[in-house]
């Protein structure tokens, strides 16, 4: 999956809870993600304010959570492991491992791999 592929496949289905998304849709986004929250910090910094950098972190945030956990869908583990990032530390490196595993081949009980 491309980088525009897989932006507008997580913007597109950004309340969709369900099914699977590849290693690379989820990898992708998150550069999106890092990339548009640098430019944001830019503008906020040149005008001085902090209003661009919350209005992106907040758009941004159900499309992260959306392809995080169909992301987790893709290795066969339900969608409330996210919530183990309220671990300090821990939760986040589970995660990172998570989310750096190779897709589950073949049908699981989340639905057919992603395209």
């Amino acid at each position: 999956m491309t980088f525009t592929e897989a932006v507008s496949s997580a913007l597109s289905k950004y309340v969709v809870f369900s099914g699977r998304a590849s290693r690379s849709e989820y990898w992708w986004f998150v550069l999106f993600n890092i990339i548009v929250s640098i430019v944001a910090a830019g503008i906020d910094a040149a005008l001085g304010i902090q209003a661009i950098g919350a209005l992106v972190s907040l758009a941004l945030l159900l499309p992260g959570i959306g392809v995080g956990v169909r992301r987790l869908h893709d290795i066969d583990k339900s969608g409330w492991w996210l919530l183990i990032a309220f671990i300090p530390l821990i939760g986040f490196i589970a995660l990172i491992y998570f989310f750096v595993q190779p897709s589950q081949p073949g049908d699981n009980r989340f639905g057919p791999p992603p395209a």
